[in-house]
């Protein structure tokens, strides 16, 4: 099984997926953006692009991966990874549904101020002019499609562990 942590930039997804893997046995973390890293270091480079989720091959690529860990490691893959273009998710999950792999898909969502007060206020990665200008799309993809098509958890209120607990219990249920 797959639980997917979707939302955009400062909903938590890193941090909550490493307290998920602790609350479920058997899971391990499966960040995605290392395939996109692994298409960037690529010399001489793809085509230019803003967001390695444009190259064709990345979408495939984190399909066949996560079937390969999931064949070999079993067990459950928590991955936390940003997908707001819908046909890019639609690609993915079908992808997964072809080798009867089941996805929990989970949105971590907060609110346009709160998540532009934690990407400017963020001690680890600093503040991202990058990550801000995944706002917008975010919360067009959550009016449009996005929150339809997964468990939305309102992160606004709630810290990382009490997200996790969320998810947690809702995969239980």
């Amino acid at each position: 099984m797959i639980v997917w942590l979707n939302g955009t930039h400062g909903a938590g997804k890193t941090t909550t997926s490493a307290l998920v893997q602790q609350l479920i046995p058997d899971s391990r973390v499966f960040d995605a953006e290392k395939v996109g890293e692994t298409l960037m270091d690529i010399t001489p480079g793809l085509p230019e692009t803003d967001n390695f989720q444009h190259w064709p091959p990345w979408r495939p690529l984190v399909v066949e991966t996560a079937r390969r860990v999931l064949d070999y490691a079993g067990g459950t893959l928590v991955m936390p990874m940003t997908i707001l273009v819908e046909t890019y998710w639609r690609e993915i999950s079908a992808g997964l549904a072809q080798h009867e792999i089941p996805v929990r898909h989970f949105v971590l969502h907060a609110d346009q101020d709160t998540l532009r007060g934690r990407i400017e206020g963020d001690t680890v990665m600093g503040p991202s002019a990058f990550r801000l200008a995944y706002l917008e799309p975010y919360a067009e993809a959550a009016r449009t499609w996005l929150h339809k098509e997964a468990e939305v958890i309102d992160t606004t209120h709630l810290t990382p562990t009490q997200a996790a607990r969320q998810v947690a219990e809702s995969l239980r249920s």
